[in-house]
């Protein structure tokens, strides 16, 4: 069975930081592509940044500068370092590990930015 949970989500001020993380099992991270992406209240879920097999990071334009994307294989686990954060930023954070077919999301962490 194929788990991925998020953790690191929280309330932080605009200008502040949050480190968040993505723990799977069932799957070896190593091989897939994996991303994370946001849904804020009535919109879509969009990507913000991930990292394939092989590849470098790929990021949204609204998060280039600010969030670094990074991985341990050894731990199975991904992780977004999100800087210079901002209101808009305010999102439920989802955690995705698509390779081929399989497509897997975790249940989400919310990231509210308020002063």
């Amino acid at each position: 069975q194929v788990q991925l949970v998020e953790s690191g989500g929280g309330l932080v001020q605009p200008g502040g930081s949050l480190n968040l993380s993505c723990a799977a099992s069932g799957i070896m991270t190593s091989i897939y592509t994996m991303g994370w992406y946001r849904q804020a209240p009535g919109k879509q879920r969009d990507l913000v940044a991930a990292v394939a097999f092989g590849l470098g990071p790929n990021y949204a334009d609204s998060v280039k500068g600010r969030f670094t994307v990074s991985r341990d294989n050894a731990k199975n686990t991904v992780y977004l370092q999100m800087n210079s954060l901002r209101a808009e930023d305010t999102a439920v954070y989802y955690c995705n590990a698509h390779l081929g077919r399989n497509n897997y999301w975790g249940q989400g962490t919310q990231v509210t930015v308020s002063s």
